[in-house]
């Protein structure tokens, strides 16, 4: 996939587990001060926990010292050979006011510069940037900016990429000014070389910002265990740029998404995912809003990775962004929520391929370590890509590695993110630096082990840790990895969506068993249980921001990318999406939604669903909307009363989840009666209420499975589920309750039933019966009863 065209694989088989000699790790030196980690001055200095090693040893970026008096910058380049620091007053359209050139040791280039003598010069706001000497273009005495003295070559045979007339964002920069294209430069050609390696960029090139602004705290993070959460993936801008109960300046804010933290928490959803927060190339949305070309509102092409995206702040001035990202934690935090990232470690927005090795940006990371923080081929010319995105991060470098790691702990301990989605995290756990790829799940020296051993995942049980979840895949070989990372790692259970969506769009095209169905609703031991993990670390799902909506799965045959604004045009998307339109018929849409999220919150493992879904949003069947910063991704808080009614199903199938731990195991299912009531933990039944022998398990012309689970081993009630993705009506036959219980009806997903009611509120549930009492359940339907 290009950035273009992302889309996630809809794919149902992994590859072989490969492993690779582990390759020595850096172990971080304890500190006991992360210091400027916020842009704070000495009065504000944060603490780094004492129960991991401190990251950013070298603390790399701009940082006032313990007296404010002066500024010391810190950049790292294992090829550079001089490097200076360019300060400015002003963002744009200014020269510098003064430069330094750093002094070089191991790898470590730094200058402390007097505060007293900056503000000598009437600079108010630092903004910096770097410019970087090396092999390929070596320092000569007669350089101005703008002239080519000392040039040998834009590439040289081991990668380096040094240009001194491009001016460089510092990667640890805590904020940034703006983007690299900006409604009045449009044109990224300047940030080039080739043809254009004398152009000066420092006018309009994006700035580092000193901060000296104290950021406010971000609440008390939640300690609740994976299991019992209800992720709500989001894009930030999306979720209130379009709501009339949120004041129009707030609107696509943090500010205005902290003020939907209550309403969240009203629906059910304990954690909240956004879409990348990053700064990425998004500045030029606005100057043409009904132009989709160059749009990157996903927001999947990263410029730096510690800085909040300005955009998205209301407060833009230096250091808004930051206090106003935390302010928003505070308030999703101070509502129950956790707040959990997704981020983009695998590659990064300074660009791949553009067709002529001399035509590559050089906006940050290219121009000062180009072979350090990238994969390149073997020649060492170009990008290593087999993602599709522009080339990969190299994650295996140590020094790269340990950007990933600092900016994530920075994220984590002065933010206040509870968890991270990373982007084809496959990427993360390469093993090769150059003209290779070769995932490894075991190797120690991977950025995947080590992010998990030096920030350990949150415990089964609850309790202080990270969230750490991947997007098990990308598209080149050896990536699809799902049931394959390391210990301590959730991830997107894309064979859970294939499979679920194949037994109710493909019936009878595509081969589904019941045995397959019950390894998905139980948790997927099959994928997670053979390495030590839990149901838990299978992040359910039905749908996500790749790919079609929940309405949109199942009222669209194929995508329909190529449309007017706001619903396009955007290019590719999978033209496999497994969907089917019903026939057509709006309510048995609605009812095969209805399914698909109960699904969700009936099975083993964290479910997840996407920002609207709980109204049936629709994207009219794009299924790549990666560029439409429009009202067809804006969510919509104008519901008509089928999505009102649609609404009150979701929230009260939340609410049933969390109000039964029975249906949130930390452990997988057994089939044993464990604790002598003659019930098994979990059984499952034919709809004839006998068990499945192996031929009923086998045949995939069988639609319909039900299961039992023994809530009194979890301190819950007796849980009955049947399903039947057959067209017609199936009678099944119910098993025993518990001793002394009847079966009353929590919910059939049947279109009779639709209604504000359909899932009964507890004590209001209707009885059913007992042992051996029938239940026709209609078509495509789904019935949940509880023991009372």
């Amino acid at each position: 996939m290009n950035p273009q065209s992302r889309s996630e694989p809809l794919i149902a088989a992994t590859q072989p587990r490969t492993t690779t000699r582990p390759a020595p790790r850096r172990l971080a030196l304890v500190v006991a001060m992360l210091l400027g980690l916020t842009g704070v001055l000495p009065s504000g200095l944060v603490t780094a926990p004492a129960a991991r090693a401190a990251i950013d040893g070298q603390t790399l970026g701009a940082r006032y010292n313990g007296a404010a008096s002066d500024i010391t910058f810190r950049v790292r380049s294992a090829t550079a050979t001089r490097i200076a620091v360019y300060l400015y007053s002003a963002a744009t359209g200014a020269q510098e006011r003064v430069s330094y050139v750093l002094t070089g040791n191991g790898g470590i280039f730094a200058r402390t510069v007097s505060v007293a003598e900056l503000n000598g010069l009437g600079t108010g706001t630092v903004y910096y940037g770097y410019r970087a000497w090396g092999p390929n273009w070596p320092y000569h005495a007669g350089w101005t900016k703008g002239s080519t003295a000392g040039f040998v070559s834009d590439v040289d045979s081991a990668g380096n990429r040094f240009n001194p007339n491009k001016l460089l964002i510092d990667p640890y920069a805590r904020e940034i000014s703006h983007d690299p294209q900006t409604p009045s430069r449009p044109d990224v050609a300047g940030y080039r070389s080739g043809a254009n390696r004398a152009v000066d960029t420092g006018t309009f090139a994006p700035k580092g910002i000193v901060l000296t602004r104290t950021a406010g705290g971000f609440g008390t993070k939640p300690t609740r265990a994976l299991k019992d959460d209800i992720v709500y993936e989001v894009h930030v801008r999306g979720l209130t740029r379009n709501d009339p109960t949120i004041a129009s300046a707030y609107r696509g804010t943090y500010r205005g998404a902290g003020l939907k933290a209550p309403y969240l928490a009203s629906l059910g959803v304990t954690a909240v995912e956004f879409l990348p927060l990053q700064e990425t190339q998004n500045d030029t949305h606005d100057v043409d809003p009904t132009s989709t070309a160059g749009d990157n509102y996903w927001g999947y092409m990263t410029l730096n990775y510690f800085a909040p995206d300005r955009r998205y702040a209301y407060d833009k001035s230096p250091g808004g962004p930051t206090a106003e990202f935390k302010a928003m934690v505070k308030a999703f935090h101070d509502a129950g929520i956790k707040v959990l990232v997704d981020v983009v470690y695998n590659h990064t927005g300074e660009d791949g391929p553009q067709g002529d090795k001399f035509t590559y940006n050089v906006f940050s990371w290219r121009g000062l370590d180009n072979s350090t923080y990238y994969s390149l081929t073997g020649d060492r010319q170009s990008p290593w890509d087999n993602t599709g995105v522009g080339g990969n991060y190299n994650t295996f470098n140590p020094a790269a590695q340990d950007l990933i790691v600092d900016s994530v702990a920075y994220w984590k301990d002065t933010l206040g993110v509870d968890g991270f989605r990373f982007d084809l995290a496959s990427v993360l756990g390469n093993t090769c630096q150059h003209g290779c790829f070769n995932y490894s799940r075991t190797n120690t020296g991977t950025a995947l082990n080590r992010l998990v051993a030096e920030m350990p995942a949150r415990p089964a049980g609850g309790g202080s840790g990270v969230d750490w979840i991947a997007e098990p895949w990308a598209i080149g070989g050896n990536t699809y990895q799902v049931g394959n990372f390391p210990t301590g790692w959730s991830e997107w259970n894309g064979i859970y969506r294939d499979t679920l969506r194949r037994d109710q769009n493909k019936m009878g095209f595509d081969t589904v068993t019941p045995a397959t169905l019950a390894d998905r609703f139980a948790g997927s031991s099959d994928l997670y249980g053979d390495d030590g993990r839990r149901p838990w670390n299978s992040v359910n799902f039905m749908v996500a921001h790749d790919g079609f909506t929940l309405r949109d799965l199942y009222a669209c045959n194929s995508k329909n990318n190529n449309q007017p604004w706001p619903y396009g045009p955007s290019d590719g998307g999978s033209d496999d999406n497994i969907s089917w339109d019903q026939g057509g018929v709006p309510a048995d849409q609605r009812r095969a939604a209805r399914n698909g999220h109960a699904f969700l919150m009936l099975s083993a493992g964290t479910p997840m669903m996407t920002g609207g879904d709980e109204y049936l949003r629709t994207t009219n069947c794009n299924n790549n909307p990666y560029n439409l910063d429009s009202s067809a991704n804006w969510l919509d808080w104008t519901p008509d009363a089928d999505q009102t009614t649609f609404a009150a199903f979701t929230n009260r199938l939340l609410a049933f989840r969390k109000a039964h731990p029975a249906l949130r195991p930390a452990n997988f299912y057994t089939a044993a009666d464990t604790n002598g009531n003659g019930l098994g933990q979990l059984e499952w039944f034919t709809p004839a209420g006998t068990s499945p022998d192996g031929a009923y398990w086998g045949n995939a012309n069988n639609h319909a499975l039900a299961w039992r689970i023994d809530g009194s081993e979890f301190g819950d009630s007796g849980l009955y589920v049947a399903y039947n993705g057959w067209s017609g009506n199936v009678t099944f036959t119910l098993p025993a309750p518990p001793p002394g219980r009847q079966w009353y009806r929590v919910t059939d997903t049947s279109t009779w039933a639709e209604g504000p009611d359909q899932v009964a509120s507890p004590g209001s549930e209707a009885r059913i019966g007992g042992a051996s009492t029938t239940y026709v359940l209609g078509g495509r339907a789904l019935l949940l009863l509880i023991a009372r």
